[in-house]
């Protein structure tokens, strides 16, 4: 179990990405579409959490200061271990620099942060396929590089709990 501090994307975006979770389940790949509870969105996570307190993680980013929406491109696609696949987008200086302060701000009310989301370690990235096979790589490939370069927008934040799916939608866009 596991909370996310999510950036989430527009609905053209969204739309995007949905649609690209579709049409690799047409493929036979199971994509964030199906994953678990089902209940997954398009999303970017500065941060996730082993343990946490939800309401002072909540308070803790309400307390940032507002940030505008995020724009990015995905320009690729990469493959964490396990089979992991995820499109990939550049990080400028201001992303970086907004992820490192959502994570103190959680890590300060004694949240506990997953290793691969420390600063300086962050990769940002939207997950598409939680397992894919070396043998799908080359469907899960043609549909990614059909669709690139996917330009998006990230313009709300929520906590999400990875488990249940549940969405605590932010007042702020850290």
């Amino acid at each position: 179990m596991a909370l996310a501090v999510c950036l989430l994307f527009d609905r053209r975006s969204e739309r995007a990405v949905r649609a690209l979770w579709h049409r690799l389940e047409e493929a036979g790949v199971a994509s964030l579409r199906s994953h678990t509870h089902g209940r997954h969105l398009p999303h970017l996570s500065y941060a996730v959490l082993r343990r946490w307190d939800d309401d002072a993680v909540a308070a803790a980013l309400e307390d940032l200061q507002c940030g505008a929406p995020v724009e990015l491109s995905f320009d690729g696609m990469g493959l964490f271990r396990r089979g992991r696949v995820w499109l990939v987008a550049g990080v400028g200086a201001d992303l970086a620099a907004r992820q490192q302060r959502v994570v103190e701000a959680v890590t300060a009310t004694g949240a506990d942060l997953h290793q691969h989301y420390r600063p300086g370690v962050w990769i940002p990235h939207c997950s598409l396929a939680p397992r894919a096979t070396l043998a799908q790589l080359p469907d899960v490939a043609a549909a990614v590089m059909d669709v690139l370069p996917l330009p998006a927008r990230l313009d709300r934040a929520a906590l999400v709990n990875s488990s249940t799916g549940e969405v605590r939608p932010l007042a702020t866009l850290p």
